[in-house]
């Protein structure tokens, strides 16, 4: 079946292909389990690969409340033990990223390793600055809001049919579901997010961690945090924050390479 009921929400994914470990895919705010279309194919040659609608998402249910990335990894754990998953290596862009770091995190025997895409954790500076006026504006329009929010995450070298297809899916992503992860992510108490709650949460991950930045100086900071000699921090810049389907060919060397390296 496509879909898993898991109590208050109700779960699209995607299984395909077989093989150890197990690849869990989890998309960012404001998109769904096509993130990964370009992926799925070659990954599955060697995997097991299970790629999610996290709730509020996609064809996922939306509930009322708890639509953050603290549920949505408990929503995943839930979905893997429901799919018979003992073990797997968690893959999550932007979003995705706090969401795969909560499951390593307070489900560690269930993660072997984590691969993290420019993550939505560790912000400081101006950007951490001005996430109080973002959220504000998300209360008023989230819509509105996230399509200005997702202009930074473009450059001149990424391809306008990327663009679009995320425009598309942050207005079909419910506005109580953009406003509630957003909030959580950035704002409240503690958010992930924000250095330095960050620091000290993200160094409870004691797996294996390779992650994918663009910013040099985000990624030399999450290296510090490695608890394990076999993670790695790869930078490419000049890619935007979908680096992953900016250079699809490129991402899935890397990662390929990486996994039977930990093999």
């Amino acid at each position: 079946m496509a879909f898993t009921d898991l109590g208050d929400v109700r779960l699209f994914h995607t299984d395909d292909g077989s093989g150890d470990p197990a690849l869990l895919l989890v998309h960012g705010l404001g998109s769904d389990s096509h993130e990964w279309v370009h992926h799925i194919p070659a990954l599955a040659r060697r995997h097991r690969v299970i790629a999610v609608d996290m709730r509020g998402h996609g064809y996922s249910s939306a509930p009322e409340t708890g639509n953050t990335p603290r549920l949505m990894a408990e929503d995943l754990a839930g979905l893997c033990a429901e799919l018979g998953v003992g073990q797997c290596v968690a893959i999550g862009h932007s979003m995705g990223g706090q969401i795969v770091s909560h499951l390593a995190v307070e489900h560690p025997s269930l993660v072997r390793a984590l691969v993290t895409v420019d993550p939505g954790y560790g912000f400081t500076g101006p950007v951490a600055a001005s996430f109080p006026a973002l959220i504000e504006q998300m209360r008023e329009d989230p819509l509105a809001a996230s399509l200005r929010n997702d202009l930074w995450t473009s450059t001149g070298a990424t391809p306008g049919w990327l663009r679009e297809w995320h425009r598309r899916r942050i207005l079909a992503t419910p506005p109580h579901v953009l406003l509630q992860a957003f909030e959580a992510m950035f704002g409240g108490p503690e958010p992930l997010g924000l250095r330095p709650n960050s620091d000290g949460y993200l160094s409870r991950r004691t797996c294996p961690v390779l992650t994918f930045w663009f910013d040099p100086a985000q990624a030399a900071w999450e290296a510090g945090l490695f608890k394990d000699p076999r993670s790695r921090a790869v930078t490419w810049e000049g890619s935007g924050h979908r680096l992953h389907e900016e250079r699809p060919g490129e991402f899935l060397l890397v990662v390929t390479d990486w996994l039977r390296s930990l093999a």
